[in-house]
């Protein structure tokens, strides 16, 4: 059963988030909080938004998708971008995957967005082969940057 997360979800998101970290082998990169989490999806101005995914034998938490809309000025829509998509080990291949992502292309294709994108590792085999046995393309030509840490800091005119 997948549906939409709600202010009593954050503890169990949190773990899981930290789940997926150390699955990524940067567990200590995972350093938001609960807080941070319950004000992003549910604070005053959400700026994220959840999906869970529960075993529908026991009800429990075994996933999640967490996404926000992100915009492209070429199609002149929003589009979904999945921040994290994390299912248990014990839980994978139960279909929670694939129920979590049918759901963002459903309310992608309800409200008129025209893309779902995500990133995945280029190690990670196992999710690859998964994301393109749904149809989903490698966007190769493009390379992910990011600014944090000191050299945000140093860009946005506060020395570290």
């Amino acid at each position: 059963m997948i549906r939409t997360a709600v202010p009593a979800d954050v503890s169990v998101i949190h773990a899981l988030v930290r789940d997926l970290a150390t699955y990524e082998k940067a567990a200590d990169e995972a350093v938001a909080t609960e807080e941070q989490l319950h004000e992003a999806l549910f604070g005053e101005r959400p700026a994220a938004f959840a999906h869970i995914a529960q075993d529908d034998t026991s009800g429990e938490t075994v996933g999640f998708a967490l996404w926000f809309l992100n915009f492209s000025t070429w199609r002149g829509v929003h589009g979904i971008r999945l921040e994290d998509l994390y299912v248990r080990p014990e839980a994978r291949g139960g279909g929670h995957g694939k129920a979590l992502l049918t759901e963002l292309a459903r309310i992608c294709v309800e409200r008129g967005y025209e893309r779902l994108e995500w990133s995945v590792l280029d190690w990670n085999e196992p999710s690859i082969a998964f994301y393109r046995s749904l149809g989903a393309r490698p966007q190769s030509e493009w390379t992910v940057f990011r600014l944090t840490d000191d050299a945000l800091s140093t860009l946005g005119g506060r020395r570290p």
